[in-house]
């Protein structure tokens, strides 16, 4: 098969490589304990290339996290499509994270991680997180208003808090019973916030 043919495998290009191992790296170690060289040596691109890319490390961290968000958010919306009513889906969240909460690597939230590490609150992990988090925050008052709770906005606080600490949970016990609890609770202030 020649290079030319459309069915050839694509390398992918410096960028995604840089991503690929931000993403291996930062997630698994944290973005302030990996070095620059270590993604650049598992990304296999030169140092220009990080730097004519991203322009600096902060971008990469920013890259990496909205990479993150896309694929989160991607995962969790096709994860709620299973269930069949609004109280399914907006308990279905959590089975979400059960699921992930159980798989091999899990290590918590990204954001949450990056956050921690982070000691600059105007920089961009605390921009990506923060959107991040809005957006959950968005989607939980959406599929509670969808489940006929009066006061969306109040469940859905509630309920980021309590994904919060499911996330947590999963990643100190490593296992899903945090994520399972949590669908438990959530399901009682459901209960109690709808008629």
């Amino acid at each position: 098969m020649s290079p030319a043919s459309p069915t050839a495998a694509r390398r992918p290009s410096a960028r995604e490589r840089l991503l690929a191992a931000a993403d291996e790296l930062f997630y698994a170690e944290g973005v302030h304990t990996v070095g620059i060289d270590r993604v650049i040596e598992r990304a296999g691109v030169a140092k220009a290339s990080l730097y004519s890319t991203f322009g600096s490390k902060d971008e990469l961290v920013r890259a990496y996290l909205q990479n993150r968000h896309e694929l989160r958010r991607t995962r969790l919306l096709a994860g709620l499509e299973r269930f069949g009513n609004p109280r399914d889906r907006l308990l279905g969240v959590f089975d979400v994270l059960a699921e992930l909460s159980a798989a091999a690597g899990f290590r918590g939230c990204a954001f949450y991680n990056a956050s921690a590490e982070s000691v600059d609150v105007d920089g961009p992990v605390e921009q990506v997180s923060t959107a991040n988090r809005a957006w959950t925050r968005g989607l939980f008052t959406e599929l509670a208003r969808d489940a006929g709770v009066a006061d969306a906005p109040a469940l859905a606080a509630q309920l980021v808090i309590l994904y919060d600490g499911a996330s947590v949970g999963g990643r100190m016990d490593r296992s899903a019973g945090a994520a399972v609890l949590a669908r438990s609770i959530a399901e009682r202030l459901l209960d109690a916030a709808t008629p």
